[in-house]
């Protein structure tokens, strides 16, 4: 599998934006779900998606503040999901399924970032249940609609925070040495094995898996808990507060940053292959060199993906925990 990460010649940069990926795709008569696609990165992904034709439904918590967010965009809809209910999850899954339309892509868009220790219901950290579990529970309830597609994407936003570590697999919850920052980045390699591994299950369905790092786009509104000299030290941004948009060395718009998701869901470069990370609208390389970089301490620098996340291994370990885990 790790074999698979070896970039395409895409003709894409860190540069393009989600317009420029679409830029003379059809996407009429496909349908679309984007998690949280109402906010920050999700919303321009639907806001682009939409305007190349796609039907998307919006997924969110809070449906009238997403029906005001993407007010005036066409071919879009919302319905409520919240990641940390099971049973909102179901619902969702549910109400989709009995509408008879097949799903094209699943962009697993949503999630949280650093912060205090949260925890669901289940007593599980949150992190790991919103941005991984519930994403993994939301995605095998709609299986028989992206089997209808005859020919899907499961689309996970991950992140290069998956350099910060791998799964905890003694203590995914973190009973002790909770720092938020390491649950987010075991979130994040969450997303990319569990692409990994869909994408060697379901790919006999015509089902293809995808997990991405979009970049670091000021002003989406993840990350709450990071202090502003925290993004200083790590040159998102200025000694004024504004943005440092630097596309090569990861500080995007928010435009830019939407740009490789948009690549993962449409991009027929993909036709043939599936189960690998995606970084600037492409293949990103596998990089043995990668170390974790203390976060809001020192400059962010994303070379490509960690061995850990797209080890084959970990990836059916890690699905055969997260099915225990939801059931």
């Amino acid at each position: 599998m790790t074999d698979l990460q070896r970039p395409l010649g895409s003709g894409f940069t860190a540069a393009s934006t989600a317009d420029d990926v679409l830029r003379g795709l059809d996407l009429s008569g496909k349908n679309i779900i984007v998690t949280a696609g109402h906010v920050g990165l999700g919303l321009e992904t639907t806001r682009a998606l939409s305007k190349a034709g796609a039907a998307v439904t919006v997924a969110a918590r809070n449906p009238d503040r997403a029906a005001a967010a993407v007010d005036g965009l066409t071919h879009v809809d919302v319905d409520q999901l919240d990641l940390l209910d099971p049973e909102s999850i179901d619902a969702f899954a549910g109400r989709y399924l009995a509408s008879g339309r097949p799903l094209h892509v699943l962009l697993n868009n949503a999630g949280i970032m650093g912060g205090d220790l949260v925890r669901d219901a289940r007593g599980y950290e949150a992190q790991f249940a919103t941005n991984h579990l519930g994403h993994f529970q939301l995605t095998l309830r709609l299986l028989p609609a992206l089997q209808a597609a005859n020919g899907a994407r499961v689309v996970n936003v991950s992140s290069g925070g998956h350099m910060l570590t791998d799964i905890r697999w003694d203590d995914p919850h973190f009973t002790t040495g909770y720092d938020g920052m390491l649950g987010y980045g075991q979130s994040k390699t969450a997303n990319i094995l569990f692409a990994v591994e869909l994408d060697r299950r379901w790919r006999g369905d015509g089902i293809r898996g995808y997990a991405l790092h979009p970049g670091v786009a000021y002003g989406t509104q993840l990350g709450p808990s990071i202090t502003e000299d925290e993004l200083r030290a790590m040159g998102v941004i200025d000694n004024d507060g504004n943005a440092i948009i630097d596309p090569d060395r990861e500080f995007k718009t928010i435009q830019q940053a939407a740009s490789t998701s948009v690549f993962a869901a449409t991009s027929p470069l993909l036709d043939d292959i599936g189960g690998v990370y995606l970084k600037d609208n492409d293949v990103a390389p596998l990089d043995h060199s990668s170390q974790p970089f203390d976060w809001g301490v020192e400059p962010i620098e994303m070379k490509g993906v960690a061995p850990h996340a797209v080890n084959p291994e970990s990836a059916r370990r890690l699905w055969e925990l997260s099915e225990r885990l939801i059931a």
